[in-house]
């Protein structure tokens, strides 16, 4: 089997379209890392644990997605999301999936229709990766991609979740805030150090700095995602 898509060298073009995009995360299914890797010239890390993002860079390679760091869509001509889900042998989730940074200043006016989560939700291209560290990352293969929005119970879960935890935000209590919180979605720290700390709101109002948080996907939600397309 050719690594190698589209007969054309990488990184491939920006697709034109949501259906050519889909289409060439279809054809990546059932390759390794290590053949995809290989064509693209990118070295393999031994494992995840310093190059958390090395997969989803790999595929945006091959993908052509053009947004690079910027906090926007991973393909933002087309307003769709680039997430890849790393999951066991029995297709659930292992982890949670971060979606995007919390502000912890300012939210006025902020509601949930204008919110950077749901911008990121509105259309996401999920791409599932086998993730069981028993298994070399070389070896590791992509799934079936599939292209989501969030019907109208997810969406619903994901706004009642979004509005509480933005509450304790806009109330000073960030500190306060745990990964039990949430049905759906959860906040938690985002650092690579406890020295990267960030502006927030204390209880009284008074600025204050804390660690940046995240915005993350719960297996639950992700996994009955994946079970309800896949018939899993």
């Amino acid at each position: 089997m050719d690594p190698i898509m589209y007969n054309q060298p990488l990184p491939l073009n920006i697709p034109n379209s949501e259906q050519e995009l889909y289409q060439r995360a279809l054809a990546l299914a059932g390759y390794t890392m290590k053949e995809l890797a290989d064509a693209a010239a990118m070295p393999i890390p031994n494992d995840l644990k310093r190059d958390k993002g090395w997969v989803g860079m790999l595929l945006e390679r091959y993908l052509g997605a053009s947004a690079g760091s910027k906090p926007e869509q991973d393909f933002p001509h087309l307003g769709v999301e680039l997430k890849t889900i790393p999951v066991n042998a029995q297709g659930k989730p292992l982890e949670t999936t971060f979606v995007c940074v919390a502000p912890l200043t300012g939210n006025v006016g902020v509601t949930w229709e204008n919110s950077h989560l749901r911008k990121k939700l509105r259309r996401v291209l999920w791409v599932p990766v086998e993730g069981e560290r028993s298994k070399p990352l070389a070896q590791r293969r992509i799934g079936t991609a599939l292209l989501w929005s969030p019907d109208s119970h997810e969406e619903q879960q994901l706004r009642h979740d979004w509005e509480e935890l933005m509450d304790l935000i806009v109330l000073g209590k960030v500190e306060s805030i745990t990964a039990r919180h949430g049905e759906v979605l959860q906040i938690r720290p985002k650092a690579a150090n406890s020295r990267a700390l960030t502006e927030a709101v204390g209880e009284f109002g008074q600025p204050i700095t804390t660690l940046p948080r995240g915005f993350y996907l719960k297996k639950a939600f992700t996994g009955a995602l994946l079970a309800k397309h896949f018939q899993i």
